[in-house]
């Protein structure tokens, strides 16, 4: 990894990243809303599906929460609309492809040698403070119950 990754205190970094349509999307304009980034290595991947899978079909945890959830890999846009229209997530899916892996390595989780995000979730308050991260590498899944316990605490 080239940086740091990011802890609980530090200021969450902006980013403008197209989503599967596209549109651009700014961290920053998302002030005043709690955010969860979640980071995944590849679309189509099995561990991947698993763990976004398993976020879509608990997705009412998290609104019940007030917190909107991005989901970001170094996938090209149209990879990740052809997955989002197979697996029906519901989430927005940002692309960080080019510049490759940037929002990645300023949150610190991306890996140059291979050339994609580890699994890196944090979550942003508000005033973009993030207040909860979690980072696994790339063949180890993140549990819903972690996202759960971050969840209450907010």
């Amino acid at each position: 990894m080239s940086s740091p990754v990011l802890r609980a205190g530090d200021p969450a970094p902006d980013f403008t990243l197209p989503d599967t349509h596209g549109t651009p999307t700014h961290l920053a304009d998302l002030r005043g809303e709690s955010v969860l980034v979640v980071f995944f290595p590849f679309a189509f991947s099995g561990t991947c599906t698993g763990e976004l899978s398993e976020l879509r079909d608990n997705i009412e945890d998290f609104e019940a929460a007030g917190v909107r959830l991005l989901a970001v890999s170094t996938d090209p846009v149209f990879t990740l609309k052809a997955w989002e229209e197979i697996e029906g997530f519901g989430f927005e899916m940002l692309s960080d492809f080019w510049p490759h892996g940037a929002a990645a390595t300023a949150f610190g989780v991306f890996d140059p040698e291979s050339g994609h995000a580890l699994r890196g979730s944090f979550l942003v308050d508000a005033d973009g403070i993030v207040r909860w991260t979690v980072v696994h590498p790339r063949g180890e899944r993140r549990e819903l119950e972690a996202y759960r316990a971050a969840l209450a605490e907010i």
